[in-house]
């Protein structure tokens, strides 16, 4: 499961370093401590199949659904399951996204002890999520909210000692593969695989991060256990 991560890094860099042609959100704040419910910086092919950047609330909350408090449920979507799911299935034909971080956290047992890790990519540079989104309208006041969930599956050889899941998270190939706005050329197992480990690195950091009040930059760094 990814139930917290990281984006650190300006939008002016995001918009840049994923090729993006439209942003549609207002600059903010670096963020250690990303939690589901809040809103997330996301990519998206529109209909002129640019690359847009826009914030979506983080926990998918289906069409159908009665109730926004679903979302706490479905922050996550195995990628094994995806084309069998119907919630998950009826989405990927066109609401691929690409969910944007610098760096996750999972949590090992240490004793009687819970210790959070951080993952980030050996270069330091944020990555995309695979994701997909849905748009739900309120009951109440008619409000249309577009709700993501990051997409996981088995873990590398560098996150498996912790966790028995990591997000899936897309290189610039299969990042393109995935966001096209037309049926998928390429099968989901060519594209929600694991990272390599070898870009990737790890280390532990402070329990704090376990409080999502908690937000403070030095959350990510890293502590000695």
């Amino acid at each position: 499961m990814c139930g917290r991560y990281s984006l650190m890094t300006e939008i002016e860099q995001l918009v840049t370093a994923f090729h993006i042609h439209r942003s549609l959100i207002e600059p903010f704040a670096a963020r250690a401590n990303i939690a589901p419910t809040q809103s997330v910086p996301v990519i998206r092919i529109d209909g002129d199949g640019q690359r847009v950047l826009e914030a979506y609330r983080w926990g998918l909350v289906p069409s159908y659904s009665n109730d926004i408090s679903i979302g706490y449920r479905m922050i996550n979507a195995r990628a094994e399951t995806l084309d069998s799911k119907p919630t998950f299935r009826r989405l990927l034909p066109s609401r691929r996204i690409g969910i944007i971080a610098d760096g996750f956290y999972e949590w090992k047992k240490e004793g009687k002890q819970k210790q959070p890790y951080r993952f980030t990519l050996r270069s330091g540079e944020p990555f995309v999520f695979a994701g997909l989104y849905d748009e739900w309208k309120s009951p109440e006041d008619g409000k249309t909210i577009r709700s993501c969930t990051i997409i996981t599956t088995t873990p590398n050889e560098l996150a498996a000692p912790i966790h028995d899941r990591m997000p899936v998270i897309l290189d610039e190939p299969r990042l393109s593969s995935w966001l096209q706005p037309k049926p998928l050329e390429r099968e989901l197992k060519e594209i929600l695989i694991p990272l390599d480990a070898n870009q990737m690195q790890v280390y532990p950091v402070s329990a704090a991060i376990g409080n999502v009040k908690n937000n403070e930059p030095n959350l990510i760094d890293k502590i000695e256990v």
